[in-house]
């Protein structure tokens, strides 16, 4: 019988409602560099560790979208290495509030310690330290 060996995950695509406002806001924010290679004016790919973040518009024309694609359905989690007061500094300096956290969770490796923040679209955004 035949069973499905699934890997990892590639990208994840974020629908957004001002597509420059947000990639400013992952560039800046969470330093992801811009591909401009895969980019238009739909669609924006920046690179996120191993896996690539696509922001989207809503009205992006296409039969390759979520069947009805929404601003700020999105719930995600970012892992970093840096140090969570360290994390806190760097959101406070971009004026980006944290709506909970410190919380103990658990992922996919094992404990973690996050903080929530909501990006301009109202999209979760779990950043988490191991």
């Amino acid at each position: 019988m035949f069973s499905l060996k699934i890997k990892r995950l590639d990208h994840i695509v974020v629908t957004v409602a001002d597509l420059q406002r947000a990639v400013r806001f992952y560039h800046e924010v969470f330093d992801l560099p811009v591909l401009e290679d895969q980019s238009d004016e739909f669609v924006t790919t920046l690179r996120c560790g191993h896996q690539l973040l696509k922001l989207q518009l809503a009205t992006r024309n296409t039969p390759l979208k979520a069947k009805e694609p929404t601003s700020a359905s999105a719930d995600f989690c970012l892992v970093t290495g840096d140090k969570l007061d360290d994390v806190k500094n760097h959101l406070k300096s971009y004026f980006v509030e944290i709506i909970a956290g410190p919380v103990e969770k658990i992922g996919a490796n094992g404990k973690m310690t996050s903080l929530y923040v909501n990006d301009p679209d109202g999209n979760l955004i779990e950043i988490a330290v191991y």
